[in-house]
């Protein structure tokens, strides 16, 4: 077996495991309950996948200005995948576009627990399910 044969074999394996990942990712976005749950889907795996077909091609392909090309998407999809999955996570909480039984906001229990005490309640009185006075 050649040095050749050996790239080209663990090329198309990279090639098929990047292209899973993607594929994952494109069912978590159909499939998830709320907006969150989809950006983490469409960010996380998608970005693995598609380093994986970028490094599987680079394997395959053997041509400097094809790697390099290949190392330059790469590197602005591992600039800019964070950078929009912040901005969309934002813009989610801002507009309450998400499932609150699902998430967690910790400012917002700070927020309540400091009214509570204005408010003169008992801090065990504070469901933390919720993030509201029980009465």
């Amino acid at each position: 077996m050649t040095l050749e044969s050996v790239l080209d074999v663990v090329g198309a394996a990279l090639i098929l495991v990047g292209a899973f990942f993607t594929l994952t990712a494109a069912i978590g976005i159909l499939r998830l309950p709320d907006v969150l749950n989809r950006m983490h889907a469409a960010s996380k795996p998608q970005t693995l996948g598609f380093l994986l077909l970028c490094v599987g091609l680079s394997l395959v392909l053997r041509n400097g200005s094809a790697t390099a090309m290949l190392a330059v998407a790469a590197c602005l999809q591992l600039v800019t995948s964070p950078v929009a999955t912040q901005m969309m996570a934002k813009a989610a909480h801002r507009s309450r576009q998400y499932r609150a039984d699902l998430v967690v906001d910790d400012r917002e229990r700070e927020r309540i627990d400091d009214d509570g005490d204005r408010a003169g309640l008992d801090p065990d009185e504070t469901d933390p399910d919720i993030g509201r006075a029980s009465r």
